[in-house]
């Protein structure tokens, strides 16, 4: 199905995901060979958690999930760049629209996204 090169790195390939409409990065996760196709079969962002050992099906718990727009490969066809509608409006696990709500400003870190959900109430106390 797919030319990707799931071998450089142990059976897993980053995949990044897009937001479709405004070009902002989401987050980055990981994709072995199954988590690749059901995404593409399904039309939904499917990863492989490498903290659970197993496929992480995007908004299985909160209900967030990555509608996939476009699926794109990089020239070492060793990346995955998914172009998604959030549902949900928020990719992160801790509430923000983006993983990326941090920003090195004076050598430390600074919150500069905007906390679209309490993940307490999402996900319970983990």
């Amino acid at each position: 199905m797919t030319a990707l090169n799931f071998d450089k790195a142990g059976g897993l390939v980053p995949a990044v995901a897009q937001d479709a409409d405004t070009g902002e990065v989401l987050m980055l996760a990981w994709m072995d060979r199954e988590a690749f196709e059901e995404t593409v079969r399904t039309g939904r962002a499917v990863y492989f958690s490498r903290s659970r050992g197993r496929l992480w099906r995007k908004g299985e718990e909160s209900g967030h999930v990555q509608e996939v727009a476009g699926v794109y490969v990089d020239c070492d066809a060793d990346t995955v760049l998914l172009k998604v509608r959030q549902v949900g409006g928020a990719a992160c696990h801790e509430g923000y629209t983006s993983c990326f709500f941090r920003k090195l400003d004076g050598g430390e870190l600074a919150v500069v996204g905007e906390r679209v959900f309490d993940p307490k109430a999402v996900y319970g106390r983990k």
